[in-house]
């Protein structure tokens, strides 16, 4: 019985640290860009077709979803979701900033990740890759420098 008790106290608390592991998605750039500058982090902006875009699931489910890129987003990372979802209803203003960010950079095709300095300077950009979570952050990693 200790051994049972012991082990759903376990899973609980890995549960737990999962759940702590949560992204923080930002809509507003503006906003996102001071945070960034403030905790010397970088802009990483997503792209996406949230509700119809094959690969921006994959994206999700094998990158952006795991607990290795939640650490590294959590401590380099101020996330901004730019979303252009075919059901979903969006505000008129959001809509409006999403399409305006899309034309100013050049955005052909979705997933894409724009990543920005706190300055709001490009430094790089990204699509979905295959290979999960190492890869995508050796890749951030390399536009930190």
């Amino acid at each position: 019985m200790k051994k049972m008790t012991m082990g759903l106290l376990l899973c609980w608390l890995a549960l737990q640290g999962i759940a702590a592991e949560q992204l923080n998605w930002m809509t507003d750039l503006p906003k996102a860009q001071a945070r960034a500058k403030a905790e010397n982090k970088l802009v990483f902006m997503d792209f996406m077709g949230s509700d119809w875009c094959v690969s921006c699931k994959q994206l999700d489910d094998e990158v952006l979803s795991t607990p290795e890129f939640a650490q590294y987003a959590a401590k380099n990372l101020v996330l901004v979701q730019v979303d252009f979802p075919s059901h979903k209803k969006l505000s008129a203003k959001l809509k409006r900033a999403n399409e305006a960010l899309s034309d100013k950079y050049d955005i052909q095709g979705y997933p894409t990740v724009i990543v920005l300095n706190g300055e709001g300077k490009k430094v790089g950009e990204l699509g979905y890759q295959k290979g999960g979570p190492a890869p995508f952050i050796e890749a951030l990693e390399k536009m930190k420098k």
